[in-house]
């Protein structure tokens, strides 16, 4: 029954919960110490940046009662709650992504129950305090958010699923799977693998520091993070000369057989490079090459595709792969075997000043968004 103002108010609530700088520090603090994933600069940054921008995103949106009447048609479209939310939180971004989806909810009457991972249930706890702090003062009910009781195990977080109204999942495939196999209407989003492609038009400089930026941010814990640069051959050279002026270093043949037994044992991204810096990833695979150890990013060159060759998919890491492109056409059949392997539905990116490319990149490969020039 709340008015569209009263909704707002929630949905600013649970921004400011999160945003406002002392709780946003206690926050990543809090996550990086218990997860052992990411930079706490970072996460405060992405905090701040994400919610600040949904904020505005937001802002003016009508989300309860009639949103339009089509006399033509005899039809008036109505916004009412689904009922209880479950929001699956990863354990790589456990402030961050329930936050949003708390943000998204609200606004439209919805209560939201967290499932967060183990390791990272005590953000999640802490910021579930900071929000019902923020709903005493505008006199919100407290239980409209609330979170699954600790241990939280993976068939409490299953029966959650089951018995809400919406399934709203965030991390590895296998829990988005679970969503979608809940029987419950549900909204996922799994593995990033985002490639860019870096096309002989770019400038190359500016697409460098931009990869680089994104590359390293958080240590790679976000699903839009780049895993490959796709180059085209006129320009490799160049572009692996300005990756490295950016803080790349590429890898050796050997180095990079060392680095992939030390990331894939028996084929499976290992936990103990995951959201790691490129100084503990060294320590654990043991490069100790001095331009390897002081670099913020270790660059492989790869050609193969899929569980032979698992740098082509999602590290979750300062690390990245180079695939070197004859042309165009031959740099999309590259994307879209990578994305084969891992990354379908999801993002990808270029870099160019070629109109027809971005074009084609958007009418024919299978994801949500094509960023162009952009990190």
């Amino acid at each position: 029954r709340y008015t569209q103002a009263q909704l707002d108010e929630l949905a600013t609530a649970a921004g400011w919960a999160i945003m406002e700088p002392s709780r946003n520090r206690m926050l990543a603090e809090i996550a990086v110490r218990d997860t052992g994933l990411g930079t706490v600069e970072d996460k405060i940054n992405k905090n701040h940046r994400k919610t600040l921008g949904l904020m505005r995103d937001l802002q003016g949106a009508v989300s309860t009662g009639v949103l339009r009447e089509l006399p033509e048609l005899g039809i008036t479209e109505i916004a009412r709650p689904v009922g209880v939310v479950a929001a699956v939180v990863p354990s790589t971004n456990p402030g961050a992504p329930p936050d949003k989806n708390l943000i998204i909810s609200l606004p439209c009457g919805n209560a939201v129950i967290l499932s967060p991972s183990h390791k990272g249930y005590s953000t999640a706890a802490k910021l579930l305090e900071f929000i019902h702090a923020e709903f005493a003062r505008i006199g919100a009910p407290a239980d409209l958010v609330q979170t699954l009781p600790h241990p939280v195990t993976k068939e409490l977080s299953q029966e959650l699923m089951k018995q809400c109204d919406l399934v709203v999942v965030t991390g590895s495939q296998a829990n988005v799977r679970a969503g979608y196999s809940s029987g419950t209407p549900a909204l996922g989003v799994g593995a990033g693998n985002v490639a860019v492609i870096v096309d002989d038009s770019a400038d190359l400089d500016d697409a460098a520091q931009k990869i680089m930026r994104s590359k390293i941010f958080d240590n790679a814990t976000s699903c839009s993070s780049e895993n490959s640069v796709i180059i085209h051959a006129a320009v490799y050279d160049r572009m692996l000369a300005a990756l490295a002026k950016a803080g790349g270093v590429l890898l050796g043949s050997e180095e990079k057989t060392t680095l992939q037994a030390a990331m894939f044992p028996g084929g499976k991204l290992s936990p103990a490079v995951t959201a790691q810096s490129v100084k503990r990833i060294c320590e654990v695979a043991g490069l100790t090459r001095p331009e390897v150890t002081a670099s913020k990013c270790l660059m492989v060159e790869e050609s193969g595709f899929g569980k032979s060759a698992p740098f082509s998919g999602e590290k979750l890491s300062p690390v990245m792969a180079i695939y070197k492109a004859r042309d165009f056409d031959h740099a999309f059949d590259i994307l879209k075997a990578i994305y084969a392997y891992q990354g379908n539905g999801h993002s990808c990116g270029i870099h160019t000043k070629n109109n027809e490319h971005i074009q084609r990149l958007g009418m024919e490969m299978t994801v949500c968004r094509v960023i162009v020039n952009q990190a």
